[in-house]
């Protein structure tokens, strides 16, 4: 059947340009991706913060000078760093300090910390210029200013996981700021916390509200040749002002608290913004839309974009004969494979259109720490050497002090010693004793250790460069406590003392009652007793444990036998009796001898058939293994004969039974004196009746 009605799209065509689009050209799995912080999402915000002259800044802040002083940082006879309004002088690195002094006679000239044998801990000294033979430069003071910046921004970012940073460098850091961003659109733009229509992840979102975007006097990056600002902003425009305003108080919140300024960039990934913050400074920032991408990287030679610097951007440079962004845009994908390899021509294609996709690494933790000396002139003996090692140990424990290793937080697990001279580098490593403390003589001890493992290989003078350095850091162990831990002490302790009389009669009242300890015999309770005299030998197997452990008519006085019927009380089958048969007396206890304990309240009854008295609550069992008795003697008429016809015959031992009499025979003649019994017998022990 056809409907009268036209055919409508589910949702109205996007349009490329002009203002008549209804719908933007990104989808609410676009929008998804922004707050899982996906590298593939094209609504993907980061940020790269660049500190100002960062070592000159340090020094300014420390010196507290006028921020428009100028200032130079010093290392033995060159500058290592240099402020903005010294550079309006035309100073640079590469400048002597004679020459920067002609430049700005008011240049103040600051020489690094450095650290002096003897020294526990790095200073700035006044004649450090002077004594490159004697000191070591120490970068610990920039170290330490670069964590309070980072913790600044940590602090001012909302807690992970919208918060993303990577510390690239001692001065910059990388920020994704998408899941950030994401939380702050649902908020301004109630419209997309909705499911998508139909519940269709690929239907476009609706475009922004506003027509016009205020960048707040930012840096803002010319659009491409084919893109114009009169167009309405998409979600990409918006979310890169979103990401600025984030930025911006960042960058305030630094300059409020440590007094140092930063430049930054914001754009869609980590090599556009790392490029953009370099693009306005000293104190800005500069946004790089996706639709200026194009434009922006046309000014660059592309020897500036990260990675592409070094032995590959010569060859690239050598094979295509230009350095230039826009030349190269000119290779075709398949001449850039066929002459770079297909990995990296295909890289190269896309990095110089601004494609790149690398992720920001939250974990900010250094991996290594180094200590190095470069010697002019060389040092030539041992003890020069061990003097210099002594000044590595002590900057990197300090160091190390500073990462937490003396409270177990984290710990290297290698020490490497490195060794120059002339041409030739040699490396030694070492293991870390995981069961020592880490402090500056462990350090100090095992590079010795290392640097004679060098001597020993010989040439080993004169040496340009030493180096030690720890890596492979690892997490110490966590929710580990000590057994003081574990003991309650002080106040404490007392109030769990009990000290009342009614605690101690509460006490009284839950022990047992104490019984007085007799002999039970040990394993002998198992079996029924039957006393022998001192001239009694080794025991018949079977002989004793018919009767039950509650038997009271067997009994001994003195050593002789006073129990009548004894002949009827020894019950085995094959000469094998069954223990677990007669071991009864569920919620009794075995009686020990000579006399029974508490046993005069239990109901018994009288077995006429052993002339045993036993407990009541075992007689049926005690019936059934008559029962079964009878049963197995019947099953077994062979054997019976032969027992009868010997032990009829033969006299009662003294055990006064034929059936040990019987047994006892076929065991051999017996010793006089009991000289077989008292073999390998100890006072007070007995024989256990165990048959061969």
């Amino acid at each position: 059947m056809s409907s009268s009605q036209p055919f409508l799209p589910s949702s109205p065509i996007s349009f490329v340009g002009g203002s008549g689009r209804r719908k933007s050209r990104f989808t609410y799995k676009h929008l998804s991706q922004l707050s899982l912080s996906s590298t593939s999402c094209p609504l993907r915000v980061i940020a790269h913060i660049d500190l100002d002259a960062f070592y000159a800044q340090c020094e300014m802040v420390r010196l507290n000078v006028p921020e428009d002083q100028p200032l130079a940082v010093q290392q033995w006879q060159g500058l290592i760093a240099i402020n903005y309004p010294a550079r309006k002088f035309g100073m640079n690195r590469h400048i002597t300090i004679t020459e920067a002094k002609k430049l700005c006679p008011d240049l103040i000239m600051q020489h690094v910390a450095t650290w002096k044998e003897g020294d526990e801990k790095w200073a700035y000294h006044k004649d450090a210029f002077a004594q490159i033979a004697t000191h070591k430069v120490s970068l610990d003071p920039y170290r330490l200013e670069s964590r309070r910046i980072l913790a600044c921004i940590k602090q001012t970012l909302p807690a992970p996981p919208l918060q993303r940073v990577e510390k690239a460098s001692v001065d910059e850091v990388f920020l994704d700021l998408s899941a950030q961003v994401h939380s702050i659109l649902l908020e301004r733009y109630p419209e997309l916390s909705g499911p998508p229509p139909y519940d269709d992840p690929t239907e476009n979102l609706p475009r922004p509200p506003t027509t016009a975007l205020d960048w707040n006097t930012d840096a803002m990056v010319d659009l491409d040749t084919e893109e114009t600002e009169e167009d309405d902003p998409d979600w990409d425009d918006v979310v890169m002002l979103v990401g600025s305003e984030i930025v911006r108080s960042v960058r305030a919140k630094i300059r409020e608290r440590l007094k140092y300024t930063c430049s930054a960039g914001i754009a869609h990934n980590k090599m556009i913004a790392k490029l953009g913050s370099a693009h306005k400074k000293p104190n800005q920032q500069t946004i790089v839309r996706n639709r200026a991408i194009q434009q922006f990287l046309s000014g660059f030679k592309f020897t500036k974009i990260r990675n592409l610097g070094g032995k590959l951007g010569d060859q690239v440079v050598s094979t295509f004969g230009t350095d230039q962004v826009t030349e190269l845009l000119k290779v075709s994908i398949d001449q850039l494979k066929l002459k770079l390899g297909d990995d990296t021509g295909t890289w190269v294609y896309q990095i110089i259109r601004g494609e790149e996709y690398s992720e920001v690494n939250s974990r900010t933790q250094i991996k290594s720490m180094l200590s190095a000396k470069s010697f002019r002139p060389s040092i030539n003996t041992f003890e020069q050497a061990v003097r210099w090692l002594r000044i590595f140990a002590a900057d990197i424990f300090s160091r190390l002090v500073e990462e937490g290793v003396v409270e177990n937080k984290r710990r290297p697990k290698t020490i490497n010693l490195h060794h120059r001279q002339g041409g030739q580098m040699r490396s030694r490593q070492a293991p870390i004793p995981s069961g020592r403390a880490i402090d500056e003589l462990l350090l100090f001890e095992i590079s010795k250790t290392l640097l004679g493992q060098v001597i020993v290989d010989g040439h080993a003078w004169p040496c340009a460069n030493l180096s030690l350095s720890v890596g492979g850091f690892e997490d110490g162990p966590t929710g580990n406590r000590g057994i003081g831990s574990f003991l309650i002490k002080g106040e404490e302790a007392k109030a769990l003392r009990p000290t009342s009389r009614g605690m101690d009669s509460i006490l009284e009242s839950d022990r047992p009652e104490k019984r007085r300890k007799v002999d039970d015999g040990g394993i002998q309770k198992f079996f029924a007793k039957r006393e022998t005299t001192k001239e009694e030998h080794d025991d018949d197997f079977g002989a004793d444990t018919a009767v039950p452990v509650m038997q009271q008519e067997s009994s001994s006085v003195d050593g002789h036998e006073a129990g009548p019927n004894r002949e009827n009380q020894q019950t085995a089958v094959n000469g094998e009796a069954r223990i677990s048969d007669h071991l009864d007396l569920e919620g009794s206890e075995p009686t020990p001898h000579p006399q029974p304990l508490h046993q005069s309240s239990l109901e018994t009854f009288f077995c006429p058939q052993c002339n045993s008295s036993l407990s009541l609550n075992s007689r049926t069992e005690h019936e059934d293994w008559h029962f079964a008795k009878d049963l197995q003697d019947d099953q077994q008429p062979a054997t019976i004969p032969t027992y009868s016809a010997k032990a009829a015959s033969m006299p009662q031992g003294a055990g006064g039974s034929k059936k040990s009499a019987y047994f006892g025979a076929k065991r051999g003649p017996k010793k006089p004196g009991g000289a077989s019994e008292a073999k390998g017998v100890e006072k007070g022990q007995k024989r256990l009746a165990f048959g061969r």
